[in-house]
């Protein structure tokens, strides 16, 4: 098997530290990644424990292989769709196999809505790289696609609402004009699930201030760690004082612990670096990951950079 060379890993890299938002799934995508591979397809448990970068050429094929058999177990389908979204470069034709499943009233609410979350990353490459150029990965025609599909779901009625939040959540990647009322819509409507993807929608949309530092004081633990990404994601000053002290006292549990050192670099670059100094050693792996990523990140890195 070949695997991308070092140079697509090295863009990979690059891809991930220009986000707005830092890498690593939204605690609700955690729960389809298995901790045993006991019951999961071979070929798809190998690549669960490879970075995308280290990936064999034929991974395109392994994943259609799956999401055009309506016939395969259920669970590696959604496994495949969420790995697929996870590949630096996605040929045309699983594009459109995910936007085919996205589409399809016939197929699982659950591997239509996972399906939908997998086409986010293509539409923030092209709503960030822009088209015409020979490097571009998805064409201007692909864009407007997956575009026009994402908004067609979340707008119909009659689709469950799992699909119709997955399709909002994918397509504020690359903001357009009617996100914000969506986003607005989905925070006011009292129900929690679609609070939950509203919260995480304004990570990528600019005007939610206030809306993100109220989410901070939820009791729900899977908003409050959207709301504490959104803080990093803006850089909102005001939020500090909350985000740090659950650094600096461990006082909430580890997926916000996670949260929060990712979130501190984004807020106060330079006094983030004294918080995570003492953490940079923390016994457990996870902790220690999480901070060395944090160091990475774009604010960190250019005031290292200015430092020096």
């Amino acid at each position: 098997m070949r695997n991308i060379d070092a140079e697509l890993a090295e863009q990979f890299t690059a891809d991930q530290k220009r986000k707005r938002v830092l890498p690593g799934r939204p605690a609700w995508r955690i729960a389809v990644i298995m901790s045993t591979t006991e019951n999961t397809n071979p070929d798809l448990a190998l690549l669960m424990e490879l970075p995308p970068w280290e990936w064999p050429a034929d991974a395109n094929d392994t994943f259609l292989e799956f999401l055009r058999n309506p016939e395969a177990n259920p669970a590696d389908r959604i496994l495949a769709a969420e790995l697929a979204g996870e590949l630096p470069e996605k040929t045309p034709a699983l594009l459109d196999a995910l936007l085919s499943i996205v589409r399809s009233n016939d197929e699982p609410a659950e591997l239509r809505g996972m399906a939908a979350i997998s086409l986010g990353p293509t539409l923030e490459e092209g709503d960030l790289d822009g088209f015409g150029d020979e490097e571009t990965r998805v064409s201007e025609e692909m864009f407007d696609r997956i575009c026009m599909t994402l908004r067609q779901v979340h707008a119909d009625p009659n689709a469950p609402k799992l699909v119709r939040r997955r399709a909002l959540e994918a397509a504020v990647r690359a903001p357009d004009d009617w996100h914000k009322g969506a986003t607005r819509a989905a925070y006011a409507s009292g129900d929690a699930e679609w609070k939950l993807t509203a919260v995480f929608c304004m990570q990528f949309l600019p005007g939610f201030d206030k809306q993100i530092l109220e989410a901070l004081g939820s009791d729900d633990e899977e908003i409050l760690c959207e709301a504490i990404g959104a803080t990093g994601a803006w850089s909102l000053d005001a939020a500090w004082s909350d985000v740090v002290n659950m650094v600096r006292t461990r006082s909430v549990s580890k997926p916000l612990l996670l949260a929060a050192i990712a979130a501190v670099g984004s807020i106060r670059p330079q006094q983030a670096i004294e918080v995570l100094a003492e953490l940079v050693d923390d016994p457990d792996e996870d902790i220690a990951d999480a901070v060395q990523e944090a160091l990475m990140t774009p604010e960190l890195e250019e005031l290292e950079e200015f430092d020096e």
